[in-house]
């Protein structure tokens, strides 16, 4: 190959760009695989053929629009892993209605937020999930619901909210049963769905992903057709899926990494997806690839070290497995070795990306050496360009660091109603700028370094600072906070707030993290917290988050 002399590559590909809806694609899929397993929920009891997945997506599809939900409406879903969700993915696909991924860990704050940010018309959610009462948290932001014709809510902190579908049988008042949405479509819904193969088009707003804000609250990435069905399809060519192969997928569904590089990887490819659980459980993961025979298996660093790790792990024939993609944190050497010779995965990928490019910019590729699939992202997928560049916004020289941005089918089309926020991130010749700082080597590969922006990824969630310094001001006794990530063994970082109170105010730790409790996503919930009367600072005043980090580590060290 050619070498580089300035950091700019772009992917090849012999493959052409899928220019097609999702619905339209998933039929041909479903025409040409009938009989093939496409759907396995093992929690679930659920063991559906392409054939079988097709008819129950085209009966929700068909009661959806019964409801009257038009294309470009909104429709969250919340709750975790199980076969609703992935009907709900393919099923608003096919009419065109927008799904907005609401993140199940989402407490009352953030669920309010979300939905009235992207203006849900419809939430389809689960009944309970861990600590989470779904239907009781709806109930309180929306008390309306109890005295509310299903489908016709009025509710004052909710105003755009019309209809709560939710999952389960027991009925709740207010709201539709899944399974009864399913049975409401009629012969006009059949004849709106045929019409609307052709009306709806790849370019056309699909999903909205929230992203945590560096400044402030979540923003609402929206990706098309185009972009996540392409991402998945080329993801899927990477593993080089067949009709023969099964994923085994443990990753959330609301993430990208879940919905695109598992389903849509799947599901463009006629291979099964075969979900072990709600949420990751190592063992239940562990089982289910022998008990499904998986070829394929997901997952962020710190699933794959529980699972090696756990006391009956060689209890288990794993051999079938030989390909995944691993993504979300950087992948330390010694596991990626114990994950190919003791979990069979020979031609494991490693992922780079983020929710805004749908999700993956980068990958490693099977015959990558070792020495590349960990110390490196990989290089450019197909059909996109990378490039580095320094704060002028010039490529910088082979083996410079700079901010990686991207261009290409698979940036998303816009943070939803944030025209500000998108002009920021996507300039004017189209490129996406991610905020991580990175170099690339003279043959494309690319190596991440740090960011820009101070984001904590904590066991591959994204954390901005931001979002959780805001929600805390909120609190009468904090005059000033700053939250900023330590590193943690087992997961990756953690949170650290340091807090300073209103002068005659007191607070302890535990006080503290309970104003968190059940407002704000556990994960973003600071695990350590220190009351400080000042902060570190440059002699511009400027507060120096990395003295505060060795500070701490130090103390806790000690």
């Amino acid at each position: 190959m050619e070498t580089l002399d300035q950091s700019y590559y772009c992917g090849a590909s012999t493959t052409q760009i899928i220019y097609e809806t999702i619905g339209v694609y998933f039929d041909r899929i479903c025409e040409q695989h009938p009989d093939q397993d496409a759907l396995i929920v093992r929690h679930q009891d659920v063991r559906w053929t392409y054939r079988r997945l097709h008819e129950e997506v085209e009966n929700l599809a068909a009661g959806l629009l019964a409801l009257g939900i038009e294309p470009g409406d909104r429709v969250g879903i919340w709750g975790p892993n199980s076969y609703e969700w992935v009907m709900v993915q393919l099923a608003t696909a096919k009419i065109g209605a927008i799904m907005v991924c609401i993140n199940p860990a989402y407490r009352l704050y953030e669920l309010e937020f979300a939905l009235n940010k992207v203006e849900c018309k419809v939430v389809v959610t689960a009944e309970a999930f861990k600590t989470s009462d779904y239907v009781g948290m709806l109930n309180t932001l929306a008390p309306e619901l109890v005295a509310s014709k299903p489908g016709a809510l009025q509710a004052e902190k909710l105003p755009h909210l019309r209809t709560v579908i939710r999952m389960g049988d027991a009925e709740t008042a207010g709201m539709l049963n899944f399974g009864a949405v399913c049975k409401l479509g009629g012969e006009e819904e059949g004849r709106r769905l045929k019409a609307l193969r052709s009306e709806l088009k790849p370019d056309d707003a699909i999903n909205i992903q929230f992203t945590s804000g560096t400044t402030g609250n979540p923003k609402g990435a929206t990706l098309t057709h185009c972009n996540i069905l392409n991402n998945g399809y080329l993801s899927g060519e990477a593993m080089k899926l067949t009709e023969a192969d099964r994923l085994c997928i443990p990753v959330p569904l609301y993430h990208c990494f879940g919905m695109v590089l598992a389903v849509l990887a799947c599901v463009s490819h006629g291979s099964a997806m075969v979900f072990p659980g709600e949420a990751f459980d190592p063992l239940e993961t562990l089982r289910t690839v022998e008990a499904e025979g998986c070829t394929a298996l997901h997952g962020v660093p710190t699933m794959f070290i529980t699972e090696l790790d756990h006391p009956q792990f060689g209890e288990f024939d794993l051999s079938s497995l030989r390909t995944g993609i691993m993504a979300g944190a950087p992948c330390p050497v010694e596991i990626m070795k114990r994950v190919i010779s003791q979990m069979h995965m020979e031609d494991i990928l490693i992922g780079y990306g983020q929710t805004e490019v749908s999700p993956l910019n980068h990958m490693t590729l099977p015959n990558d050496s070792l020495e590349r699939r960990t110390e490196t992202v990989g290089r450019a997928v197909p059909w996109v360009e990378i490039k580095i560049v320094d704060e002028a916004n010039n490529v910088v020289p082979v083996g410079e660091k700079g901010e990686v941005c991207t261009r290409g089918y698979s940036v998303m089309r816009e943070y939803w109603n944030d025209p500000e926020r998108t002009a920021e991130t996507i300039d004017v010749a189209g490129w996406l700028h991610s905020g991580d700082l990175a170099t690339m080597d003279e043959e494309g590969y690319v190596r991440i370094v740090g960011r820009i922006k101070d984001m904590i990824i904590r066991g591959g969630e994204n954390i901005y600072p931001r979002e959780i310094e805001e929600f805390l001001y909120q609190h009468p006794a904090i005059s000033e906070v700053q939250v900023f990530g330590i590193p943690d063994e087992k997961m990756g970082e953690e949170v650290c707030a340091w807090v300073q109170l209103n002068e005659g105010q007191s607070m302890t730790e535990d006080e503290l993290k309970a104003f968190c409790k059940d407002q704000i996503t556990h994960f973003k919930i600071p695990r350590h917290v220190r009351f400080v009367t000042e902060y570190p600072m440059t002699v511009t005043g400027k507060i120096q988050k990395f003295v505060m980090r060795d500070q701490m580590l130090e103390a806790l060290a000690g």
